[in-house]
């Protein structure tokens, strides 16, 4: 009994991991999203109205009484 139980778990173990991770394409395809992102996410902080919000929040927070 228990060996039939062994040899399903097995099988199904095997077949969990046919496709473990990430082939190098996807890997590079991975990080050219990341560093798009991270250049849209710069570009849009650094951007004057960010900032200047940015700023008020800083200040209005350095500001507050205690």
């Amino acid at each position: 009994m228990f060996g039939k139980f062994r040899e399903a778990a097995a099988r199904l173990r095997g077949e969990c991991r046919q496709d473990a991770g990430m082939v190098t394409s996807e890997y590079a395809m991975g990080i050219i999203a990341a560093v798009g992102f991270a250049v849209l996410l710069y570009e849009v902080v650094t951007s004057g109205q960010v900032q200047a919000q940015l700023a008020a929040i800083v200040k209005r927070a350095l500001s507050a009484r205690m």
